[in-house]
């Protein structure tokens, strides 16, 4: 099994930064993908990014890109998520997830708690 943890939200004015860290243990090697997913009150979980372990293909949702980053860091098991020019559009709750999903969420099997990120306007 593979255990997730998120950290990194916050509240940010529009226009700021934040950077999300998701710190996995467990069976990592089982998991061919990182992936970040945010859900907004009343909306469905929706994608946002993900990462693949073995080379770093990387995919973003249209409304993030040029603005967020994913990356990982191999030694330390943890994928991060750099958001810039944040939106309040992009206040919601993140969750990272691992599998092989990429741009959906039912391949992914293992799941964090969330962490919550509001961009005031």
């Amino acid at each position: 099994q593979v255990q997730l943890v998120e950290s990194g939200g916050g509240l940010v004015q529009t226009g700021g930064s934040l950077r999300l860290s998701c710190a996995a243990s467990g069976r990592t090697f089982s998991q061919y993908a990182m992936g970040w997913f945010r859900q907004a009150p009343g909306k469905e979980r929706e994608f946002v990014a993900a990462i693949r372990w073995s080379d770093d293909s990387t995919w973003y949702a249209d409304s993030v890109k040029g603005r967020f980053t994913i990356s990982r860091d191999n030694a330390k098991n943890t994928v991060y998520l750099q958001m810039y020019s944040l939106k309040p559009e992009d206040t919601a709750v993140y969750y990272c997830a691992a599998g092989a999903g990429y741009r959906s969420s039912n391949g992914y099997g293992a799941w964090g708690q969330g962490t919550q990120v509001t961009v005031s306007s």
